[in-house]
């Protein structure tokens, strides 16, 4: 929708207006001749007339031939294999930003909360004993919380206690090794929640 130097090389070649019949060349012949005083500035590069026609059409205007090589024009602008020293500065610049502001951020530890049911032998168990033993594991990113005994029949109660682990430093595997580790009060262990925080 923006006449280029491509109209200027057509209009110029033709000698006189078209005629009323070809009422659309016409228009567009009045049109291009409206921007005379303007034709230099318009976009574009001017080639020959036979550049903008047909392929196999031969150019017979004898209008000024272009001396630029269209192969030498890189429409795309990929200039990698030379990269100026500014713009390496530049990038090794900001580069160097974004590592101290990525240290800086703390890292998110992910943890999850632990619902432990350890069950005990039989009634006869100490399960105030059974507790502290439970608690007397430490281990870094462990931290008990809460306990309570729930009954589970016949007059046998099981510690369900929680705590919560850092999945980095404490697996459920090692929990449950060191807690069946107490042979004489505790028989089995389960994990009853598993919640990540």
């Amino acid at each position: 929708y923006v006449p280029s130097q491509a109209d200027i090389v057509v209009f110029e070649a033709i000698a006189a207006p078209p005629p009323a019949e070809l009422f659309h060349a016409l228009r567009w012949y009045k049109h291009i001749k409206s921007y005379e005083k303007q034709k230099a500035s318009l976009p574009g590069v001017k080639k020959a007339l036979g550049k903008y026609g047909p392929a196999d059409v031969e150019d017979t205007t004898g209008a000024a031939t272009d001396s630029k090589d269209d192969d030498d024009i890189d429409l795309f602008g990929s200039d990698d294999e030379e990269e100026s020293e500014e713009a390496k500065k530049l990038r090794e610049e900001r580069l160097a930003q974004y590592e101290s502001k990525k240290s800086k951020k703390p890292a998110v530890v992910a943890k999850s909360s632990l619902l432990l049911d350890v069950k005990p032998w039989d009634d006869e168990t100490d399960m105030a004993k059974l507790e502290e033993c439970v608690r007397s594991i430490q281990a870094d990113g462990l931290v008990w919380g809460s306990s309570k005994l729930v009954p589970v029949g016949y007059g046998i109660k099981k510690l369900q206690i929680q705590c919560v682990v850092e999945d980095d430093k404490v697996g459920t595997d090692m929990l449950e090794e060191k807690i069946t580790a107490f042979e004489d009060y505790v028989q089995s262990m389960d994990v009853a929640a598993f919640n990540k925080i």
